[in-house]
C-alpha cells in the first residue's frame, strides 16, 4: 500500500492489529464452541475472552516470535499464551492455521467490499446529480473518434451510470462469493474438530460455511472476487478517458475542476491538465494487474500448498485500497467537473449540418429513392463540405438529383437537432427508473 494512494478506512483493514484482532475472535469463538461440545472446560473459553478481549496485541513481539519459529500463527498463539496463561493450551484445538488464516482473509475482504460498495454509491450519486443537469444538452456523439450523431451529455452520464450500477451488483456478487468460513482442520476432513465448531464461529463472523474444503477454502471464490474489481477498475478508466478526450484543447467540452492556486506545469504557466482522469487510467492498470495472480493462485497441489500465500498478502490489500481510492477520487472529479454547453454546440456545428447524414438518407428512401442511390447522394454532397468547401444543407437545395426526391422544406426538416432527443426521457426512465 502506498500511502498517497491510500484512504484511511480501507487502511486500517489490513492493518496487523486488525489482522490479529480477528484471528483472536475466530480462535475466542471457536473456543466457545468446543467448550459447549464438552472439549475443552467453559473456564478455559471465558478465560480467552477475559484476558484477551479488547487487547492491543503487541506486534513487535509477535514478529519477534515469528522470527525463531518461522510461522505467523504459532507466533501470535505463543502470544497469546502469553496474556492468558495456562488456559491458552486449549485454544487452537483441532484446527489448522489456514483455517485462521482463511476465514480471517475473508472476514477483511467482506468488509472491504463493504467500502467498496459505499464507494460506487459515490460516483452513482455524483454521475445521477450530473446526468439529470445535463439531461438535454446535446453534444455530438462520436465513433472512432469522428463525429457521428447529436447526443446529450445527460445520457453519457447516464450510460456511466448504468455501467456502474452493474458494477455495485457484481460487487455484492463478490462479497457473497468469499464470504465463507473454514474450519475443518489439517485436510478438510474435520477428523479433530466438530463441524458444529466451524458453523458457529462462521455465525459470529458473519460469514457462512464453507461446503467443503481442503486445508484452504478454494481460491475460485478469491479468483471471482479480484477479477470484479479489475472490471470496475476498467469502468473506472473507461470514464477517465472519455474525460480525458473531452478535455483536449481543440475539443473542451468538458475539463476537471482546477482550483485556486493550482499548477498545470512547472514550465508553461497555462496549462490545466487531465491530471486527475489520467491518474485514475494508472490506478486502474494497477488493479487489473491484480487479477492475473489471483487466477492463478487458484491451482494449488493437491490439499494445499502455499504459492498462494505471499501473493495474498500484496494482491488483497493492494487492490482493495487502491480501488478505494480511485472510486473516491472519480466521484469528487464527476461531482466538480466543469461542463461547456457552447463548446458542445460549437462542436455540433463544425462540419456544417454533416451529423444529419442519415436523416437525409432515410428520407430519399421514404420518398421512393433506391438506397444505393439515396446513399451516392447525400454522400457526393458531404464530400465537398468534409473539405471545407460549403454547406451540407446548401448544397442539398443546389442538388437537381436530390430535389427530385426532397423539397427545400423537406431537406431543412431534416435538420432539426431536438429529433434526435425524442426518447431521453425514456432512456433515463430505463436507467434511473420513474425518479
Amino acid at each position: 500500500m502506498i500511502s498517497r494512494y491510500t484512504r484511511p478506512e480501507m487502511a486500517a483493514i489490513w492493518e496487523a492489529q486488525t489482522r490479529f484482532k480477528i484471528w483472536f475472535e475466530i480462535e475466542a469463538h471457536a473456543a466457545d464452541a468446543l467448550a459447549e461440545l464438552g472439549v475443552i472446560p467453559k473456564e478455559a473459553a471465558k478465560a480467552v475472552w477475559d484476558k484477551a478481549r479488547g487487547v492491543i496485541f503487541d506486534v513487535a513481539r509477535i514478529d519477534e516470535i515469528e522470527r525463531e519459529t518461522k510461522h505467523d500463527v504459532i507466533a501470535f498463539l505463543t502470544h497469546l499464551a502469553e496474556i492468558v496463561g495456562p488456559k491458552a493450551r486449549f485454544v487452537h484445538q483441532g484446527m489448522t492455521s489456514s483455517d485462521v488464516l482463511d476465514t480471517c482473509l475473508n472476514v477483511q475482504l467482506t468488509r472491504a467490499a463493504d467500502l467498496l460498495v459505499e464507494d460506487v454509491d459515490k460516483v452513482l450519486a455524483a454521475l445521477k446529480k450530473r446526468a439529470f443537469e445535463h439531461k438535454m444538452t446535446p453534444t455530438i456523439g462520436r465513433s472512432h473518434g469522428i463525429h457521428a450523431e447529436p447526443v446529450t451529455f445527460g445520457l453519457k452520464l447516464a450510460y456511466a451510470y448504468a455501467e456502474f450500477s452493474r458494477a455495485r451488483e457484481r460487487l455484492l456478487a463478490a462479497r457473497k462469493e468469499v464470504a465463507t468460513c473454514a474450519i475443518s482442520g489439517a485436510v478438510g476432513t474435520f477428523a479433530q474438530i466438530d463441524p458444529r465448531v466451524e458453523e458457529h464461529v462462521a455465525k459470529a463472523m458473519g460469514l457462512i460455511p464453507e461446503p467443503i474444503s481442503t486445508q484452504v477454502i478454494p481460491r475460485d471464490r478469491h479468483a471471482m472476487y479480484f477479477a470484479t474489481l479489475g472490471v470496475i477498475a476498467s469502468s473506472v478508466e473507461r470514464l477517465a478517458t472519455e474525460i480525458r478526450h473531452l478535455q483536449r484543447t481543440e475539443v473542451l467540452e468538458a475539463e476537471e475542476f482546477f482550483s485556486e492556486g493550482q499548477k498545470g506545469s512547472s514550465a508553461m504557466p497555462h496549462k490545466r491538465n487531465p491530471v486527475l482522469s489520467e491518474n485514475l487510467t494508472g490506478l486502474s492498470r494497477m488493479v487489473r494487474a491484480y487479477v492475473t495472480p489471483a487466477m492463478e493462485n487458484v491451482v494449488l497441489w493437491h490439499e494445499r500448498d502455499i504459492s498462494h500465500s505471499s501473493a495474498e498478502r500484496m494482491i488483497a490489500p493492494d487492490a482493495t485500497v487502491t480501488l478505494d481510492f480511485a472510486l473516491n477520487r472519480l466521484a469528487g472529479l464527476i461531482d466538480k467537473l466543469l461542463i461547456y454547453p457552447a463548446n458542445m454546440q460549437k462542436n455540433l456545428d463544425r462540419l456544417g449540418g454533416l451529423i444529419h447524414s442519415q436523416r437525409l438518407l432515410i428520407a430519399l428512401t421514404q420518398k421512393g429513392c433506391s438506397r444505393e442511390d439515396a446513399y451516392k447522394l447525400v454522400q457526393r454532397n458531404a464530400m465537398p463540405v468534409w473539405r471545407g468547401e460549403g454547406d451540407f444543407q446548401a448544397l442539398l437545395k443546389k442538388d437537381a438529383d436530390v430535389k427530385k426526391y426532397l423539397s427545400d422544406a423537406e431537406i431543412s426538416e431534416q435538420f432539426d437537432l431536438g429529433y434526435h432527443f425524442k426518447h431521453v426521457d425514456t432512456i433515463f426512465k430505463r436507467v434511473f427508473g420513474e425518479s
